[in-house]
């Protein structure tokens, strides 16, 4: 069984820095990529940043330079450093695994609370 369990999120004051770390188990299959996702309250889920298999990296609208996508293929772990963060970035973070076969297969994690907030 499939499994993505996330943790490192929690309340951080506007300018603060939190990171976010998820680890995949139970799937041995080839992974295309890893990403993170985040869902504010009334608003859909929007890409935060995604790793694929040789290190390409992409980032979501506002978050460049700011956050950081990192990936430790041995541990099949994939981590998200946020740095000096607002309160704009207040959302539910959800890890997200993309399988390249068969193709279109991806799972979620459980999702992890950030607030930012003074």
């Amino acid at each position: 069984q499939v499994q993505l369990v996330e943790s490192g999120g929690g309340l951080v004051q506007p300018g603060g820095s939190l990171g976010l770390s998820c680890t995949l188990s139970g799937s041995s299959a080839e992974i295309r990529r890893m990403a993170w996702y985040r869902q504010a309250p009334g608003k859909t889920r929007t890409l935060v940043a995604s790793m694929g298999n040789y290190g390409t990296t992409f980032y979501g609208d506002g978050v460049q330079g700011r956050f950081t996508i990192t990936r430790d293929n041995a541990k099949n772990t994939v981590s998200l450093q946020m740095n000096n963060l607002t309160p704009e970035d207040t959302a539910v973070y959800y890890c997200n695994v993309a399988f390249r076969n068969p193709p279109g297969s991806e799972y979620w994690g459980q999702g992890t609370q950030v607030t930012v907030s003074s």
